[in-house]
Order: structure tokens, then sequence, then C-alpha cells
């Protein structure tokens, strides 16, 4: 799935018009509805896997080859983990599949032309991932933006680590949808 944020929208028409009965932009119009969405907790997303072929993967793809990685048996005796974790750039990577499971109100905006990942304004990573550990994703609207004919909308994702009370990372992440108008 490629790494885009709120694209699954149908482009259904919302024919709005200011208070002067101007037909309002694509973008103008999707605003006006998203904004209402701010603060609004969107859910939880489905417990994902992290495995240790996941994370010797990554570590190949990054030439990050760190032993508390990718050597279990030595990870197990000289760090405090018990064993190998995952990189943090392989959890905050996950965000665009963990994402996918998030449920979405949304409702249909039209003139989409696409949208994209436009950044993180803040990113921690707050426990350790352990190989063999599942994560899940949970979505807050934060903000919603105008920016001409896009909306930026912040999200803050935090990263459930299962059996954990601190959760794995938190981010906040930007989502930009441009409109044709």
């Amino acid at each position: 799935m490629p790494a885009v944020i709120c694209c699954a929208v149908a482009l259904v028409a919302i024919n709005r018009t200011d208070e002067e009965g101007i037909a309002m932009s694509h973008a103008a119009a999707a605003y006006e509805v998203m904004k209402a969405q701010e603060g609004v907790e969107e859910g939880t997303g489905e417990w994902f896997p992290v495995t240790q072929e996941r994370i010797n993967q990554f570590a190949d793809a990054t030439l990050d080859h760190q032993f508390i990685h990718i050597d279990p048996e030595r990870a197990a005796r000289e760090t405090p983990f018990g064993g190998t974790i995952a990189h943090g750039f392989l959890t905050l990577s996950l965000l665009v599949h963990l994402d996918t499971s998030v449920p979405r109100q949304l409702p249909p905006l039209d003139g989409i032309i696409m949208g994209v990942n436009y950044g993180l304004n803040k990113v921690r990573f707050l426990s350790p991932v352990p190989a063999g550990s599942r994560i899940r994703a949970h979505s807050t609207v934060t903000s919603v933006e105008l920016k001409g004919t896009a909306i930026d909308q912040i999200r803050t994702i935090t990263v459930e680590l299962e059996g954990a009370d601190k959760p794995a990372l938190v981010a906040e992440w930007i989502g930009r949808m441009v409109f044709d108008s």
C-alpha cells in the first residue's frame, strides 16, 4: 500500500457555499468538514507482529547491524532487554502499515488529487520493541489546517506495545490532502 495518509476517500461532491451563497473551493469545503474532527480519537488498529526476520531485513536495508538488533544470544547476555529489539526507525516506518487498520470516520470529499506523507513534527521512542512482540497504532486528530488548495491534518499516533504500560512510540504525523481547487 502506498505511503499515503487519509486518501481512502470516495470522490463524491460536497456542494457547499459560503455565507454569501458563493461556491466554496473543494479544499475549503473539505476543511470545513475536517476541522470538526479536531480532537477526535479515530481509534485503534490491529496488532502486528515484529519478527526477528523483519528486524534483520530492516538491518540489511539500512545497514544498521548493531548486535542489539540482530544477535539474539549476545543481546540476551549484554543488554537489559533480554534479547534483540527492533530499530526505532523500523517501528516508525511501520506507521504506514499500522495506520491502514485504524478506523476512520472521514466523510466523502470532492476534488482530491492526492494525499501525501508530509512529514512529522515530533517523534519519541519511549519503549524498546522486543523481537517477537506485537504493536498497533492508536490515532487522534490533533489539528487541521487549510493551506491554499491543500489541507494538512496532524494526527498523534501512539504505537502501543502489547502487554506494556508505556507505548513504544508517539509521533505527530502530518498528512497533506491536495485538492483541485
